[in-house]
C-alpha cells in the first residue's frame, strides 16, 4: 500500500503547491512535514519554532506558507516516505463541519430533490483517524457505510464571510470517507450525531495539500473501493452547495477557526444505494482516492 503513488515530484518549482503531512518515527513524536517526492521533510527539525501540531500551526502563524516555503527551499532533514508512520493530517481541531445530499448525482439516484438549503451536521475531533488506520466495527451497528468526501481546510479565522470572499479562507484540501452507521438514521429519529461519531468514523489523510496544488475543486475525481470492487466513481463537479456558499453559510452562524474543517458530501454509490444495500464488514479493505490527494487504505476489524 503505496502512498506515495504517482505523487513523486518535488517540491521547489512551485514552493506554493504543497503537501503537508503529520508523521511518527520510532520515537513517537508528532511532526509536522513537507512531502517531497519520495521523502518527507521533518519541518519541525529545520525551524523549531514551528509547531508539531498542523492545527495550532495555522492557529498560531500568519504566515505558514512563508515559513513552509523557508524550510522546503533548503531542507536540512528528511526521511524516507515509506519508513515513517503517517497521521492524519489534521487532529483535534476545533470543528469538524459535514453537509449532507450534497451531489447531483447522489440525489438524483435516490430519486430526491436538490435541497435548497444545506443540510449539515458535525463529528467530533476525537473520531480522526489516520490514512492507514483500521476502523472498528462496533457490535451495535449492521450498516457501516463508506462515503468518499473532499474535505476543505480553513486557513484563518471566518466570521460573516460573503460566498465572494470565502475562498480566500480556505487553506488547503484533504479528504476523509465520512463513515456512517445507516441503521442509526432510523434509530435517532433522522438526526445525524450518533450516526455519524462512532470510533474511527473520520479516517482522514494523507496529507492536506495546499490549494493552489489541487486547483479547481470542482474538477476532481472521487473513488471507493471495498475489496477492491469499485463501489464510488464521482466527480466533484457534481457538487451542489458549492464550498464558498458553504463557508458564507457556516460562518454566518458561527466563527471557524483555522484548522477547522468541512466535509462536503459524497457522490452516488454509498452501500446503502447498492441492490441490494451492502455495508462493511470485519475483515473488509476500504480503499479511498481523490485526484490530486493521494489515497488511503483502511481494514475493518
Amino acid at each position: 500500500m503505496n502512498l506515495c503513488r504517482n505523487f513523486n515530484r518535488r517540491v521547489g518549482n512551485n514552493l506554493i503547491n504543497m503537501r503537508i503531512v503529520q508523521f511518527k518515527l520510532e520515537d513517537e513524536k508528532t511532526r509536522i512535514g513537507i512531502v517531497n517526492g519520495n521523502n518527507v521533510i521533518d519541518v519541525n527539525a529545520n525551524d523549531s519554532t514551528i509547531p508539531n501540531s498542523l492545527v495550532d500551526f495555522l492557529n498560531q502563524s500568519e504566515d505558514v506558507l512563508g515559513k513552509l516555503k523557508n524550510v522546503a527551499a533548503n531542507p536540512k532533514l528528511q526521511y524516507d516516505l515509506s519508513k515513517v508512520k503517517i497521521l492524519s493530517p489534521i487532529t483535534r481541531p476545533d470543528k469538524i463541519l459535514g453537509v449532507a445530499s450534497n451531489y447531483k448525482d447522489d440525489c438524483q439516484m435516490r430519486n430526491i430533490p436538490f435541497p435548497k438549503e444545506l443540510t449539515v451536521f458535525n463529528k467530533f475531533g476525537s473520531v480522526i483517524i489516520g490514512p492507514n488506520d483500521p476502523i472498528p466495527k462496533s457490535q451495535v451497528t449492521n450498516a457501516l457505510d463508506w462515503e468518499v468526501e473532499l474535505v476543505a481546510v480553513i486557513g484563518k479565522k471566518a466570521k460573516n464571510v460573503k460566498a465572494k470572499d470565502s475562498m480566500d479562507y480556505v487553506f488547503g484540501y484533504t479528504m476523509t470517507q465520512d463513515l456512517t452507521a445507516k441503521d442509526w438514521v432510523m434509530r435517532s429519529n433522522g438526526q445525524l450525531l450518533m450516526c455519524k461519531n462512532f470510533e474511527g468514523f473520520s479516517p482522514l489523510g494523507p496529507w492536506v495539500i495546499t490549494k493552489e496544488e489541487l486547483g479547481d475543486p470542482y474538477d476532481v475525481k472521487l473513488k471507493t473501493w471495498v475489496n477492491g470492487q469499485l463501489k464510488q466513481d464521482g466527480h466533484s463537479s457534481n457538487m451542489i452547495h458549492k464550498i464558498d456558499a458553504i463557508i458564507e453559510y457556516f460562518s454566518s452562524v458561527m466563527t471557524l477557526l483555522p484548522g477547522d474543517i468541512i466535509l462536503t458530501g459524497t457522490p452516488f454509490g454509498v452501500g446503502a444505494s447498492q441492490i441490494p444495500p451492502q455495508y462493511l464488514q470485519k475483515g473488509d479493505l476500504l480503499e479511498t482516492e481523490i485526484d490530486k490527494i493521494g489515497k488511503m487504505f483502511h481494514r475493518i476489524v
